[in-house]
């Protein structure tokens, strides 16, 4: 009969040996178990027909003492703290067997794991294990003082992320609100454009700004209810000779919705030209899908 070995990732012992001398029994080999160990196997010497005592310093569970190979013990002996084991004649020197021994009061480690090693005659005659106890309920709070700092972890994730997600250039400078039509670089373009006509997009607020190298159009598009929402992909800016300026960007914060009051979209280019004011065309097409929306008669200031 073969008592499986099961649930080693459970124990958490780390077995590290140490002086003879240190020990309370003479002769005796000191195990000490970590509770933060990381389930190290401590190898124990044991020979057929000797005997192999283990105390503990806490109560075992006497029911779940598990052996490999037990049909090759003569004695497997589970008092309330010890376990003596002796190999019978037909264990073979070389071999080895688990031996998970578990405690009682449920602290950290919760059991001791020895790899029983054979030899022909030297066998370890006892050994004194003593753990360094932690409380399941210290391991919870730790978890729980976890849990909330990752928690504190995430939420300044999301803050700083989101700060990032803001675009750089002249279209952050408009996103932010840090410039507006009236000033002296933006105008309102509303009623001057032509739009081509479509039934499912309308920009129904159209204004345009111009820095020293760059111009900007700030749109409030909105979908028709019935019809998918709508995200801009890709936009081209050109003049009525053909000369196009070079996208930067096409930037807006979250899906127009159908039916609903609309959403701004950014078009930023570069426009090193100081005199070059248009009229131009703007037109702005979504990903994955025919809709787009064309503008006309685009001036910047």
């Amino acid at each position: 009969m073969q008592v499986v070995l099961m649930g080693l990732l459970l124990v958490g012992s780390d077995v590290g040996a140490q002086l003879e001398d240190s020990s309370s029994v003479p002769g005796a080999r000191r195990i000490e178990l970590s509770p933060e160990g990381a389930g190290g196997v401590g190898e124990v010497m044991v020979s057929p027909g000797l005997s192999t005592m283990l105390l503990f310093d806490s109560e075992l569970q006497r029911e779940s003492i598990e052996l490999e190979g037990l049909e090759r013990f003569s004695l497997v002996d589970v008092g309330q703290a010890t376990l003596r084991l002796v190999p019978s004649a037909n264990a073979t020197p070389g071999e080895t067997f688990r031996l998970v021994a578990r405690f009682r009061d449920g602290a950290a480690p919760l059991a001791a794991i020895f790899l029983l090693r054979v030899h022909p005659a030297k066998a370890e005659a006892t050994l004194e294990i003593f753990r360094k106890r932690r409380t399941i309920e210290s391991y919870q709070q730790e978890l729980r003082d976890v849990r909330v700092e990752a928690f504190r972890c995430r939420e300044e994730l999301v803050r700083v992320t989101s700060e990032h997600e803001t675009p750089g250039g002249l279209t952050g400078i408009l996103f932010s609100g840090g410039l507006d039509p009236n000033g002296v670089a933006g105008h309102v373009l509303t009623k001057a454009i032509v739009q081509s006509p479509t039934h499912q997009l309308e920009a129904s607020v159209v204004s345009s700004y111009r820095s020293s190298k760059l111009v900007a159009v700030d749109l409030l598009i909105q979908v028709k209810a019935g019809t998918p929402p709508w995200t801009a992909e890709g936009a081209t800016l050109k003049s009525k000779s053909g000369e196009e300026f070079k996208v930067l960007r096409v930037w807006q914060a979250t899906p127009i919705l159908p039916g609903g009051p609309g959403a701004r979209v950014f078009v930023e280019a570069e426009a090193p030209a100081a005199d070059v004011q248009g009229p131009f065309s703007l037109k702005l097409w979504e990903a994955n899908g025919p809709r787009h929306i064309t503008l006309g008669n685009v001036t910047f200031p």
